[in-house]
């Protein structure tokens, strides 16, 4: 069946299309392989939508073998070849490439085992993060990673961004609840990494992979580690005057050896933004407030609270709640998880930030957050993993109004390159895909950046795999030098010293 050729394309693109569909359809069901403009339109960007883009063809396969034979046939054919999970990713790394196919995994959504007695889970790619703590439910296990997106999310995006979510702190990211994988590389070969040991031989590539944003190969099933659901849990919500008193205490109930299940902070903005759209019952008037969880047995929490109130109370908290049901628990998370969907109440549009810093610079990293407020004329409302140092800075703004776009990606680069000053890092949880490739070139140095480019080489050889993302080539940060390199260095943002 031939290709549906669209109105107003270039004879050579619209032949390249015809080719590239006449090949998915020779491995694929019709129903499989979309082209028309109508059909690919759903595919043109992740959860970043500032940036967008169609791609030549969307490719759905059902099973691991026809995504070897699809990676085989693009090898071929050097297509590119973008794959994507559920979309939710912020950081553009599941955008299209224009002459490439973007291959959609939703199909493959099989929870292929749950195994109590070794407490793992065997699961396909497009398996909703939540849905494996939901399978595992009736054994009292669950899969600890919890991103926000968790609802929606699948797990094979999860792996390509080394996700996280509000209980990393305690339990780890991606990395840390991945025990092995099944990946099939660009010439259609599957590699099995790590084991279902603590362990496996020669070089760990398991996370090597993980959180290489699909530039090393295809993710086709996974074996996930699952704990014990908690015998009790609460949270301690408490109040600050000031985020640099929040920031302060972060750091105080680490240092006293508490390491909680879950540390959030919010500042007012965000309070603000979230209560009316959640109702959990923050503290409108605060600062800022910070979400410290305590789980384990009714013992253990009862003790951990205590320690935690008694820090908090040092460090200047002008009010404390603790939760007192498991609903009330629930309902403190649900306003921190739905920060962003609450954005859209208050603003057109939003633009979510993924910095990591020392915790020792909360306080101070927020405070000039501020500032850059003020000098690009636009409101930021800040949510972060506390713990962990992760800042999600929420850049308000509307792209209707002419150069909002444009302030509100200059204010994030500027809060990115704060991040990497202070001793941080460009992403924490997010991924680099598009958005932070130029920061890449303020955090690495180019001998570093061509390392990385050496370990895509040596799955990828012809580089088809998510092309452009993550890694900066020369000449782009060449491009991005010439803008911001003032007398041989990388100009920072003056700010004070800390």
């Amino acid at each position: 069946m031939n290709a549906p050729i669209e109105i107003g394309l270039a004879p050579a693109e619209a032949d390249r299309r015809v080719e590239v569909v006449r090949a998915l359809r020779e491995i694929l069901p019709a129903h499989c392989v979309l082209s028309r403009e109508e059909d690919t339109r759903p595919y043109e960007c992740d959860g970043l939508s500032l940036y967008r883009q169609t791609p030549l063809a969307v490719a759905l396969p059902e099973n691991e073998e026809q995504i070897r034979d699809i990676l085989r046939r693009c090898r071929q054919l050097g297509v590119p070849v973008v794959a994507r999970g559920a979309g939710t990713g912020l950081s553009g790394g599941a955008m299209p490439h224009a002459d490439g196919v973007l291959l959609g995994l939703a199909k493959l959504n099989r929870i292929v085992k749950i195994d109590p007695h070794t407490r793992q889970a065997v699961v396909q790619p497009g398996v909703r993060n939540l849905a494996i703590s939901e399978a595992a439910a009736p054994h009292g296990l669950y899969y600890a990673p919890d991103p926000s997106s968790q609802i929606a999310c699948t797990l094979g995006g999860n792996v390509a961004e080394n996700a996280g979510g509000v209980h990393c702190l305690k339990y780890g990211l991606t990395v840390h609840n991945v025990m092995a994988m099944r990946l099939v590389t660009i010439d259609g070969e599957v590699l099995e990494l790590g084991s279902a040991a603590l362990d496996a031989p020669g070089l760990d590539l398991r996370a090597l992979v993980i959180g290489s944003e699909g530039m090393l190969g295809v993710v086709t099933e996974v074996t996930v580690r699952l704990i014990p659901r908690p015998a009790a849990a609460r949270v301690v919500m408490a109040s600050f005057g000031s985020v640099e008193q929040a920031g302060d205490a972060v750091a105080r109930v680490i240092a006293e050896g508490i390491i909680p299940a879950g540390l959030e902070m919010m500042d007012q903005r965000a309070v603000r933004m979230v209560e009316p759209f959640v109702r959990a019952g923050y503290d409108l008037d605060a600062a800022a407030i910070l979400l410290c969880e305590s789980d384990g047995t009714p013992e253990e929490v009862d003790e951990e609270i205590a320690r935690v109130e008694s820090v908090l109370a040092a460090c200047g908290a002008t009010r404390m709640q603790v939760s007192r049901s498991e609903a009330e628990r629930l309902l403190f998370w649900a306003g921190r998880k739905n920060a962003f969907p609450a954005a859209g109440r208050v603003s057109p549009d939003y633009y979510c930030m993924d910095g990591t810093i020392p915790r020792r610079f909360l306080g101070q990293v927020l405070a000039e957050i501020a500032r850059m407020e003020h000098t690009y004329g636009l409101r930021c409302a800040n949510v972060f993993h506390a713990g962990d140092g992760n800042l999600h800075p929420l850049i308000l703004f509307d792209a209707n109004v002419p150069d909002e776009v444009e302030r509100a990606e200059r204010f994030g680069a500027e809060i990115l390159e704060l991040c990497v000053k202070v001793g941080g890092t460009v992403t924490g949880e997010h991924g680099v895909g598009i958005e932070k490739i130029d920061q890449m070139c303020v955090q690495f140095a180019r001998e570093e950046l061509d390392r990385f480019f050496g370990i895509r080489h040596a799955f990828d050889p012809a580089g088809l795999l998510n092309p452009g993302k993550a890694i900066p080539t020369l000449a782009r940060c060449n491009e991005y030098g010439r803008q911001h390199v003032h007398g041989g260095a990388v100009r920072f943002p003056e700010i004070p010293r800390f």
